[in-house]
């Protein structure tokens, strides 16, 4: 399994705007929608708390802990590095499982050995 390279925390459009101006510096825009990405998120208590890495006006790298009420949080989606984040289209995943499917089997494979 692939390592997680963070989380995407979407919001109900009733808490962006009662965030408001607030929230926006951490919000990214994607085909699904704003959302906050995050590296670690826990949910654990009342508050969703996302910890963010952000800049500083001198460019230093700074640790950023948002917390939002749990009634905020639409949704949370762990983000691969190895894999498209997103939407992704069910026929080019069904031609891919068909191409592996006619592939022929190794000959050093268990099942492509011939039998003796």
């Amino acid at each position: 399994m692939a390592e997680s390279s963070g989380y995407a925390v979407f919001l109900f459009g009733p808490a962006l705007e009662a965030l408001g101006d607030a929230i926006k510096p951490y919000l990214q825009v994607g085909p699904a929608g704003p959302f906050v990405p995050c590296r670690e998120v826990d949910t654990g208590g009342a508050f969703v708390e996302m910890l963010l890495e952000g800049r500083a006006p001198d460019g230093r790298v700074v640790e950023l802990e948002l917390m939002v009420p749990g009634s905020m949080v639409r949704m949370i989606v762990s983000a691969r590095a190895d894999a498209e984040f997103g939407f992704y289209d069910r026929k080019k995943l069904a031609a891919v499982a068909l191409a592996r499917e006619s592939a022929p089997p190794d000959a050093g494979s268990v099942g492509g050995e011939a039998a003796q």
